[in-house]
């Protein structure tokens, strides 16, 4: 999909950072967004993480004194970028302002795109795989497995999905240096279906991620599946709505497998639709220890199961670990990613911005989480839906 969290996406070093790490993606391997967004508790982090913006200063400055250095000197971005990369922090990196910009816009779950999923077959071609409802390739009827050919004349076949994403979006290509295609900009793409072949020039719009989904498979009594892809903002109260009209002889499947993470308060909410107050984590910030808490009134009574998985991150493990610690849920599946840091933005003069480490976060129990992950009461890899819902029923719920 032209949107976010669905696609590896790089977190390019800048001149001299040792990283490269992976943007917020359900396929990523790497990083995923950690990024500390409570608004009444950022000032002392703020305080912290300037510390970046001053070591980048001061490489800048001792690069423009050193009259032997080859090159040259670091502007903002690079000089950022090697105090980011002296840091040793393999969870820091550095933004382009048109970076960071993406990068708000997809924890603020909107994005400026088209509409569409993409795959790549094993030839290299690059089919849709879904569409959309009311965005622009579904009112100008593209369908699930036409080929998308080329994009602004670009070819598709043989590039890397995120590539093609990128062109969608304006980000790749000349664009990519100008001012960013906002919503009524256009893009051609060219497509097959069959025999027949075209080109349709849609208009990119302002969307929505749909970050959690919500059904009933079984019916109005049966159990509610809740699959969240990521921890934007508003998601932490959609989960809370969806479990208010959960029926509580069914019970609730959380679906966090593949969950990118995202924003803390927003994991903090949702393990409120499930607790009546008390802790959901503790984080220190070089070694100021705080505390976050649930809000009371969740319901503590329907039966809960949580899926997780290696794509089970940052966020999504301390909503998944607070459950599992405080006696709520039953998990099932296979280890987390182990990603339990939290970052805060530093933003340069050249509006480039630099991310680094300012704390880790443990379980109510006292578990860290990074590098070690969550794991799971019920090990299962193959068939685990089938056996979380085989647990609700054992605890309760299910048709």
């Amino acid at each position: 999909m032209t949107g976010p969290c669905l696609f590896v996406r790089p977190r390019r070093g800048r001149r001299g950072a040792a990283l490269t790490l992976v943007f917020v993606s359900v396929l990523a391997t790497g990083a995923a967004a950690g990024t500390w967004e409570e608004r009444g508790q950022r000032t002392d982090e703020r305080r912290i993480s300037g510390r970046v913006a001053a070591e980048a200063e001061r490489v800048h400055r001792q690069q423009r004194a050193d009259r032997h250095a080859a090159g040259p000197p670091a502007a903002g971005a690079g000089a950022a970028g090697e105090a980011v990369g002296r840091s040793g922090d393999r969870w820091s990196t550095v933004f382009s302002a048109r970076e960071y910009e993406d990068f708000q816009q997809e924890l603020d779950g909107a994005y400026v795109g088209v509409g569409l999923w993409l795959r790549q077959a094993a030839d290299g071609r690059v089919l849709v795989s879904r569409v959309r409802p009311g965005g622009p390739a579904a009112a100008a009827g593209i369908r699930a497995g036409d080929e998308l050919r080329a994009v602004d004349g670009v070819a598709s076949r043989g590039s890397q999905v995120t590539e093609v994403v990128a062109r969608l979006r304006g980000d790749a290509g000349p664009a990519a240096d100008g001012p960013r295609p906002g919503a009524g900009s256009g893009v051609a793409l060219e497509l097959r279906r069959g025999t027949r072949q075209w080109t349709e020039t849609l208009r990119r719009a302002r969307l929505r991620a749909q970050n959690v989904v919500t059904d009933r498979p079984d019916g109005p009594d049966g159990p509610t599946r809740i699959k969240v892809g990521a921890f934007t903002s508003g998601t932490g109260e959609e989960i809370r709505r969806a479990v208010r009209s959960a029926s509580p002889r069914g019970g609730v499947l959380l679906d966090l497998r593949g969950n990118t993470g995202g924003l803390v308060h927003e994991a903090v909410t949702a393990a409120s639709a499930f607790l009546d107050g008390g802790l959901v984590a503790t984080y220190d910030v070089h070694g100021s220890q705080r505390a976050l808490y649930a809000r009371g009134g969740g319901n503590t009574r329907v039966p809960l199961v949580v899926l997780v998985d290696g794509g089970t991150m940052s966020a999504g493990e301390l909503l998944a670990g607070a459950l599992q610690d405080r006696g709520r849920a039953v998990l099932v599946g296979t280890p987390t990613f182990g990603k339990g840091s939290v970052q805060l933005p530093s933003e340069l003069p050249d509006g480039s911005v630099a991310e680094l480490t300012v704390g880790h976060y443990r379980t109510p129990s006292g578990r860290t989480v990074d590098d070690r992950g969550i794991t799971p009461d019920l090990i299962a890899e193959d068939g685990a839906q089938a056996r979380a819902r085989t647990v609700l029923s054992g605890l309760g719920g299910g048709a």
